[in-house]
């Protein structure tokens, strides 16, 4: 499968089975967010990998994750992230989000699902975890096997707006 193949196949799960994820295919999943690019290769991401029952038990109380058998808090150390001189703009949620969307593609070529999610409530993440006050969660991944259908890859026709929409050359 092509990258292009990859990316359409890939698609947000919110029904999970039971089934665990593999360690080496979480390996692999982590190993992809490892090699993700970050702005000057400061690699400011920080890797929470959550698989207990507990530990996911302790999750869903700062976010509806699906249940989930696996899931990564995706943090940043805003201190270890590149610093543009000009406007002082942090690249953090950008290296995060990076690092996401790599172990989301990873996941989808495993044949595994996966949902990023944004909402939720950070302070109860860092309660549960003992996240530290100088990391950020920027996201959570959850992974693992589809418990529903998935949607066809040719679904980027009507849902996505036009190259025409979204594009200009030179200026605006």
């Amino acid at each position: 499968m092509n990258f292009l193949e990859l990316a359409k196949t890939r698609y947000s799960v919110r029904s999970y089975t039971k089934q665990k994820v593999e360690d080496d295919k979480t390996a692999l999943i982590l190993e992809a967010g490892r090699v993700a690019p970050t702005a000057a290769n400061q690699q400011p991401q920080r890797l929470l990998v959550i698989k207990s029952k507990e530990g996911l038990k302790k999750l869903a109380k700062a976010a509806d994750v699906y249940d989930p058998p696996l899931a990564v808090i995706v943090c940043a150390d805003r201190g270890a992230a590149w610093i543009r001189s000009y406007d002082l703009k942090s690249s953090s949620d950008i290296d995060a989000s990076i690092v996401t969307d790599h172990m989301m593609l990873q996941a989808t070529e495993l044949g595994l699902g996966s949902l990023w999610i944004c909402k939720f409530d950070p302070e109860i993440l860092r309660k549960e975890f003992n996240i530290p006050d100088h990391l950020e969660p920027v996201n959570i991944l959850v992974v693992g096997y589809s418990g529903g259908d998935a949607k066809p890859p040719d679904r980027h026709a009507a849902e996505r707006r036009p190259l025409e929409e979204i594009v200009w050359y030179e200026s605006f």
